[in-house]
């Protein structure tokens, strides 16, 4: 739409000193005589546009005009720009692209150099260490079917490694606790479900769009959490040197501190779930299991279990 099309030159040119009409006739995939039509039409709306002339010539919004940039100040921009280039990293979404522009815009010119000051003070990057390219593409690609309402086919895999094809219709990409998560509507289960991103091994996108469903991935969570799911606390006791990545996972409340330097650790997690075992185990002998006592003998069982395999 022209109107898009026009918004977002005025961005550009509220970011940058001087744009040719043959770069914003490429980025935007219409002819100069296009462009110029746009030009004027800015001009004729208030917004005062200098044309330049020669090879380095080009268009800039004349250096006096000035936009009210009163409603946000400038540590509330600054925040917003770090915060919406993190998750840009994964999503490269050309909309928060347009955002981080409009909101740099209205930052004045003599308090940018403030802005890249802060810019590598804080860096925001929701990308693990050592991720894959396709998972990044994947991210990108389910990003854009929400966005679009458009129905995706996937391969996944569940914690017992079964895999299963599901048509889903995805709502939500959410980012907890180091990873990636899907919300969306499964016609396989006709029910809401949570995907996590790194068991999703093939992912097509259909041609077909959806009606989004008026159900947020809060509501489903919190019926969940009234649900029948029984809770049961867990106490594990860690040597001294797991204290950092003990501090790093933990929460300080449930942490206690032994006269020996050794901690101990209460966890209140979903009963009969079969992750807490591996993340026991990851430890090694650095962690002993305390309460409760059936937890104990089950994983006393497992560590006989490997070492018949050795």
């Amino acid at each position: 739409m022209r109107i898009d099309r026009l918004l977002s030159i005025i961005v550009i040119l509220l970011n940058n000193n001087r744009i040719s009409a043959g770069y914003l006739a490429e980025k935007y995939e219409v002819s100069r005589r296009t462009i110029y039509r746009d030009i004027d039409a800015i001009n004729l709306s208030g917004i005062p546009i200098i044309s330049y002339p020669g090879n380095a010539g080009g268009f800039g919004i004349m250096e006096n005009y000035k936009i009210d940039r009163q409603v946000l100040t400038l540590k509330d921009m600054v925040s917003i720009i770090t915060a919406l280039k993190g998750i840009n990293t994964a999503l490269e979404d050309k909309e928060l692209d347009s955002a981080i522009n409009k909101i740099t815009s209205l930052i004045p010119k003599d308090k940018t150099e403030y802005l890249e000051l802060q810019s590598g003070h804080i860096v925001f990057d929701i990308l693990p260490w050592g991720h894959r390219k396709s998972r990044k593409d994947m991210l990108k690609i389910i990003n854009n079917s929400i966005i679009s309402s458009t129905l995706l086919n996937i391969d996944y895999l569940n914690t017992k490694g079964e895999k299963s094809s599901r048509i889903i219709e995805p709502m939500t990409l959410l980012f907890k606790g180091y990873s990636w998560y899907l919300f969306a509507f499964c016609s396989l289960k006709n029910d809401y479900r949570v995907f996590r991103i790194s068991r999703i091994k093939l992912l097509a996108v259909l041609d077909k769009e959806f009606i989004r469903r008026k159900k947020s991935y809060l509501d489903v969570l919190e019926n969940e959490n009234r649900g029948s799911n029984e809770t049961e606390i867990i106490k594990l006791k860690f040597k001294k040197r797991q204290r950092v990545t003990i501090e790093d996972y933990f929460d300080e409340n449930s942490i206690q501190d032994l006269d020996n330097g050794d901690l101990i650790v209460k966890m209140q997690v979903p009963k009969g779930d079969t992750w807490i075992y591996k993340m026991i185990l990851g430890y090694g002998d650095d962690v002993e299991v305390l309460e409760p006592e059936y937890m104990r003998k089950k994983i006393k069982n497992i560590l006989k279990n490997i070492i018949e395999k050795y």
